[in-house]
């Protein structure tokens, strides 16, 4: 059994809105800064957004002002709201556990999801 489950990729044309959610135990939500990261085969993977065990939000720069990350009130279920979306936002998502990621970094990716993608259209 995978700890965290990942749900709601897919494909939108450019300023359309995609929400993807990620699942998983309490333990991983009350221990670590649970995160969305993006790849592509040009690009390294990047921190999107990520919220702390204690509330606390980071943004990737790229998306700040277009991606909101959120928690349910059991705290078993993170979502990320994506709109205006860009071809450039289109990429491999990971819902990811990471030490920490505060003050604009990234601490080190303790867990790594499966994975979904997203593909914005022009």
């Amino acid at each position: 059994q995978v700890p965290f489950v990942e749900s709601g990729g897919g494909s939108v044309q450019s300023g359309g809105s995609l929400r993807l959610s990620c699942s998983a135990s309490r333990y991983w939500f009350n221990t670590y800064c649970i995160a969305w990261f993006r790849e592509t085969p040009e690009m390294e993977r990047e921190g999107v957004a990520g919220m702390a065990y204690d509330g606390g939000i980071l943004y990737g720069d790229s998306v700040k002002g277009r991606f909101t990350i959120s928690r349910d009130n059991s705290k078993t279920t993170q979502y990320l709201e994506m709109e205006n979306l860009k071809p450039e936002d289109t990429a491999m998502y990971f819902c990811a556990a990471v030490a920490y990621c505060a003050e604009g970094r990234w601490g080190e990716v303790k867990y790594w999801g499966q994975g979904l993608q997203v593909t914005v259209t022009s």
